[in-house]
């Protein structure tokens, strides 16, 4: 699959996960982890943020909500999640926050327009990451702020496990980085690692949607299967898995 084809597949895939409505919701939505996200963003009054991936809006509009005086733009690849956000921007009389859609790789940006960029479960579905890094460090001005929130693989799973289990649903999934590969990607564009802390995200996922399921339970060590807390619903509706997430802070050298 080309770069162009994964960023088609990651569209479709969230054009169907937007339409589960709650089970969407269910599976990216936490108010402590939310916080946490916001309280660790360098916000001043005027402040240009990019919330990349945006999704529903759940980061965007919250930062818009909370700092007024500063201008948010919510970036996303998936044009109907945006349209709906949009109207509850509005109901919320929010006119301090835009939405715009993009086709997956250019940004459509000029150089050092944002003080902040944020990025909550979005980058393992961006097929070039080195080049996704050098792109997104252009758009920061010095000394700007790019905070990431990412699951990672767990320390024992060096068969990765957890990216054949996410690849279960075709929706672009392409790998979790280690807080090391963030680290040296960050290196690698300019962008200097300045404090970090780990979450925690349990989500569900539709049996129904996990294509190969069984064989991926069999290929994989049990030990590293149960990292990751794995199980089941008794109905047999759902599937759980429990991953860590790293939150990274990187500033613009």
């Amino acid at each position: 699959m080309n770069a162009q084809e994964s960023i088609e597949a990651t569209k479709r895939g969230f054009e169907a996960s937007f339409g589960e409505g709650k089970l969407y919701d269910r599976q990216t939505q936490d108010e402590k982890h939310l916080n946490q996200i916001i309280e660790a963003l360098h916000i001043l009054p005027n402040s240009r943020i990019l919330d990349l991936g945006t999704g529903t809006g759940y980061v965007s509009m919250e930062i818009a909500r909370r700092y007024p005086e500063a201008h948010v733009i919510g970036l996303d690849i998936v044009e109907e999640a945006l349209k709906s956000i949009r109207a509850k921007a509005s109901d919320e009389d929010l006119d301090n926050i835009e939405f715009v859609s993009y086709d997956g790789s250019h940004f459509p940006f000029a150089q050092e327009s944002f003080d902040v960029i944020v990025t909550r479960y979005a980058l393992h579905h961006f097929p070039n990451i080195t080049n996704t890094f050098m792109k997104l460090a252009r758009l920061l001005k010095k000394g700007g702020q790019f905070l990431i929130a990412d699951p990672t693989p767990n320390d024992n799973d060096h068969s990765r496990f957890v990216d054949a289990f996410m690849k279960m649903k075709p929706d672009g999934h392409i790998k979790y980085y280690t807080k090391d590969e963030f680290e040296e990607l960050g290196n690698q564009a300019g962008l200097k690692l300045s404090d970090s802390f780990q979450t925690e995200i349990t989500f569900p996922r539709l049996k129904s949607t996990a294509n190969g399921y069984s064989t991926i339970m069999q290929e994989h060590s049990q030990d590293i299967i149960s990292g990751y807390q794995v199980h089941e619903t008794p109905d047999g509706q759902y599937i759980y898995i429990t991953q860590k997430v790293w939150n990274l802070s990187f500033i613009k050298s």
